[in-house]
Parts: structure tokens; C-alpha cells; sequence
């Protein structure tokens, strides 16, 4: 019998943390937790986990620095999680080669889909999980899209796609918080940041073409919505 995979989360908020490994555990994975980045990187050198979530603002040692120290060395899958959607945008501009970026509040649920995406993506379907276990999430609730800043590419049930830099920025910053409404400025704003003028046209064709270009990958969902009079949203379900 397969071992369960196994899950590192490092997090300083105790309360998260449990509640997010409670999640992984009832879907299969074992979980260990480290609650600093201070003895983070040898633990993954003795441990050799098959996954890290991985908090950006951590006491003794901050998830910037344990990123790429643990990239130096290993290609273990790590999804990066940040307070602030506006950090997303300096962390895919710095290629630090994390696997996925996700932004809280975020659901545990979500969350955990996120982990089996990658993990399926990185290392084929998890050992020893049963189809249908209670942390099985349903197809249609699952963000199908895979996100690659490094090539900006994205990636969806075994297709991948090529972004223009303006495209990425785009789908990234919607992708980062689902649900949230970003109006056309604030949209503008994380675009082009050298606060070039710009018409609202101009966000909307960008819009236009970055929904052709997903509808190449997944043609029966619509996942950018307008929101009339507003903005924008990303919504995956």
C-alpha cells in the first residue's frame, strides 16, 4: 500500500494552519506543520515532503527567502499564500518559481483543490486516496486553470495556451482573488504601472482577447465576468 503524500504547511497563524491541515488530512494527505520559517529548510531536506504551503510573512524567516533557498536545491511543488492581493503582482514579477500563488481569505476547500491541481500537475494523482473520499472536491467546483509566470502560460486539462505580458497580468490579477470585483482603474492601475493614460476601451479589449484566448482551453466556461457598470471578476464556478 502507498504511503499518503505528504503536506508541509508553513504558517503562523495556529488557528489556519489547523483548520487547513484538518481539510488535507480528511482528503488523504498527511500533514506536518511548522509555525516559522526558522528550521524550515533542513526539515525539507531531512523530510523530503511532497508539497509546501508556504505563508509570505512568517517570524524568523519570511516565505520570500525560504522560496527561493528551497527552489536552490529542490523542486518540490510549493504554493505560496499572501495577505495582500497586491502582493501577487511582486511576487510573479520576481520568478521565484512557486508553483501557484493564492491570496486570503481563502477557503480551505479551494485550497486543497489547489493542492491536488498542482500535485497532479508536479507528481501524477496522489497514492492511497480514493475516489470520492470527503476531500474530493466536485469537478465543477475545481479552478481548472493552471497559472506559469515564468513562461507566462497557462494550462488547463492538458492544454496550455501562451499570454501576451498584458494578458498574464490580466488573468493574474483576477485569478488571485475569485469573486473580487476589480472596476477598470484598479484594473488599469496593476496593468500598466507606468501610469500610462489609458481608456476604459482599452481594459475592455484586453478583456475581449484574454477571454478568446481562454475559450481555446476551455470553451464550454466562461470564467471572466463583467459586472455591469463595475469591472471585472474571476469566477471558476
Amino acid at each position: 500500500m502507498h504511503s499518503p503524500q505528504r503536506i508541509l504547511i508553513v504558517e503562523d497563524e495556529q488557528r489556519l494552519a489547523a483548520l487547513v491541515a484538518d481539510y488535507l488530512k480528511a482528503a488523504g494527505y498527511e500533514v506536518q506543520l511548522q509555525f516559522d520559517g526558522l528550521g524550515v529548510l533542513e526539515w525539507v531536506r531531512a523530510q523530503r515532503p511532497d508539497l509546501i504551503l508556504l505563508d509570505l510573512m512568517l517570524p524568523g524567516k519570511d516565505g520570500l527567502t525560504l522560496c527561493r533557498e528551497v527552489r536552490a536545491e529542490s523542486q518540490v511543488p510549493i504554493i505560496m499564500t499572501t495577505a495582500r492581493v497586491e502582493e501577487i503582482d511582486r511576487l510573479l514579477g520576481l520568478g521565484l518559481g512557486a508553483d501557484d500563488y493564492v491570496c486570503k481569505p481563502y477557503s480551505p476547500r479551494e485550497l486543497v483543490a489547489r493542492v491536488k491541481a498542482v500535485l497532479r500537475r508536479t507528481t501524477g494523482p496522489a497514492p492511497g486516496v480514493p475516489a470520492g473520499d470527503p476531500g474530493t472536491a466536485d469537478p465543477a467546483d475545481v479552478d481548472p486553470l493552471t497559472l506559469d509566470p515564468d513562461r507566462l502560460r497557462v494550462r488547463a486539462v492538458g492544454r496550455e495556451i501562451e499570454l501576451t505580458a498584458v494578458e498574464f497580468a490580466l488573468l493574474a490579477t483576477l485569478h488571485q482573488a475569485p469573486g473580487r470585483i476589480f472596476s477598470r482603474e484598479r484594473l488599469m492601475e496593476r496593468i500598466y504601472r507606468d501610469h500610462r493614460v489609458v481608456s476604459d476601451r482599452t481594459i475592455d479589449s484586453h478583456v475581449k482577447k484574454l477571454r478568446r484566448r481562454l475559450a481555446e482551453l476551455l470553451p464550454e466556461r466562461e470564467l471572466v465576468h463583467s459586472v455591469y457598470g463595475v469591472g471585472y471578476r474571476y469566477e471558476d464556478r
